[in-house]
């Protein structure tokens, strides 16, 4: 074919799509960004074939014909016959167009795919397919012949910041090193280890980054970064990241809940061994369960977090973001008690101050403590009163009678009392742990307590307030 003819196939090919715009009735907005730092803004109609898009964008990235064009997505190159709609795009995708002289990967149309075309699988089989594969179930036929329900389609879900809730996502990837996004990867992500874990699987940068071109010289392939990104509004760049929620699953296999038994989807399925699983109402139940009797676990690693409610080892949710399914003042409460367990861990205090709380990291042999931008209250690191010189007293009531200075005329006393029942009821229903100091409800049984909040489980007298020894067993157990 010589020059003119060429020309004329691409005039009549664009004169075509000219035509055929005004038939587009859901057009694809999408970018198409080039590693010689051009992009490109287009409207396509999802049917379109790649070798469409390529035969559109060669001549207004100065490539002189379609065939030396190669377009990446998502860690894969896509074939010429592959349609938009195969390749799972949304709106203000962004495509990246390269510059090559090899002949691109194709898969004929008349001709069946085989096993032997594992090339050009590789070319239009998305990322998620091989991590999720196993999370579908194949729909056998029954032998009674009644139909079966359609199996659930396996997919991501995500916290999604901009929407502020959990939504379906989907996985992109770009290279590591300078964090282009044309880039393929040498194999697909086989678990979830591959995807959350950094280092995990190599890949092609097509980038002309100095980074890419050195690590290439050397023999060194850069390694793939995957991420995700919100499949339920339309890409902002880039840039616009989700978290992805790695144990929240379709539930595909119907298995039952542990709390409810009732059969739901998407479920959460704790890391453990047996693999529990638990519908999203009942995990938010159940974190709000623990929430109010402080019995998160502030671990080093992990932070503030939970395990399997039925006590599997190794089961502790390792990305905090799932308690992002929490109902905002629930979540809030979560992020306040952390930061007070992260405080007290560190050996710092709270401010008792009510309605203050400030968390404060001060020198171990530091007593007399200021708020500091809080509420400027200056306190006792010892007993958490007022600052005072001597030795703390236990009952602040008692210490305010040693320093009256004047007599006190009994009767009139009796009658000058300030909502004296409420004091009276906080002082004999709630006391603080003598370790950790969190107020500590007594609502009956024995004298015997032991301390609520997790990772401290003092056990204490109520009467003494020192820690239960068989003496308090002997003299008021029971009061």
């Amino acid at each position: 074919m010589n020059i003119f003819e060429l020309l004329r196939s691409l005039f009549a090919r664009m004169l075509q799509i000219l035509l055929n715009k005004k038939e587009i009735t859901n057009a694809l907005s999408v970018y198409v960004k080039c590693n010689t730092g051009s992009t490109l803004s287009l409207q396509l109609d999802p049917s379109w074939d790649i070798k469409n898009v390529k035969e559109i964008i060669a001549p207004q990235l100065g490539f002189s014909s379609a065939d030396e064009v190669k377009i990446i997505f998502a860690g894969k190159e896509l074939g010429d016959a592959i349609t938009l709609n195969e390749c799972d795009l949304g709106q203000r995708t962004i495509l990246h167009a390269v510059k090559t002289r090899r002949q691109p990967l194709k898969r004929p149309e008349s001709t069946p795919l085989t096993e032997e075309d594992g090339e050009s699988e590789e070319a239009y089989r998305p990322l998620s397919e091989s991590l999720l594969e196993g999370e579908t179930e194949v729909q056998d036929t029954p032998e009674d012949g009644e139909p079966r329900k359609a199996p659930q389609k396996a997919q991501f879900f995500v916290y999604c910041s901009q929407c502020s809730k959990l939504c379906t996502g989907k996985l992109r990837v770009r290279c590591a090193t300078c964090r282009g996004g044309a880039f393929t990867v040498h194999r697909d992500p086989e678990c979830w280890d591959d995807v959350l874990r950094p280092h995990k699987v190599r890949g092609h940068c097509e980038s002309q980054a100095i980074p890419c071109v050195a690590s290439v010289a050397e023999g060194d392939p850069p390694f793939a970064e995957f991420y995700f990104r919100c499949a339920e509004h339309p890409a902002q760049g880039e840039d616009d990241y989700a978290v992805a929620l790695n144990l929240v699953k379709v539930n595909s296999r119907e298995v039952p809940c542990l709390a409810c038994t009732e059969t739901s989807s998407p479920v959460l399925v704790f890391p453990c061994e047996a693999g529990h699983v638990a519908c999203l109402d009942c995990f938010r139940d159940f974190c709000q369960s623990r929430l109010g009797e402080r019995q998160f676990i502030s671990t080093e690693h992990l932070g503030y977090t939970l395990s399997c409610p039925v006590g599997c080892a190794e089961s502790f949710i390792e990305e905090s973001h799932h308690f992002r399914l929490l109902p905002k003042p629930l979540y809030e409460r979560y992020q306040r008690f952390a930061t007070e367990e992260f405080v007290l861990q560190q050996g710092g205090v709270l401010c008792p101050q009510p309605g203050c709380g400030m968390g404060l990291l001060v020198e171990e042999d530091c007593r007399r403590v200021q708020c500091q931008n809080g509420c400027g209250y200056v306190f006792c690191r010892q007993c958490l009163q007022g600052y005072h010189l001597g030795e703390c007293i236990a009952d602040s009531a008692a210490r305010l009678s040693e320093v009256q200075q004047f007599s006190v005329d009994p009767n009139r006393a009796a009658e000058a009392k300030w909502d004296e029942a409420t004091r009276t009821t906080i002082k004999i229903s709630t006391k603080p742990c003598p370790k950790c100091r969190t107020a500590t409800e007594r609502d009956g049984g024995c004298m015997h307590m032991v301390c609520t909040r997790a990772g401290c489980g003092f056990e204490w007298c109520w009467v003494c307030q020192v820690a239960w020894s068989t003496e308090c067993m002997g003299a008021h157990w029971f009061g």
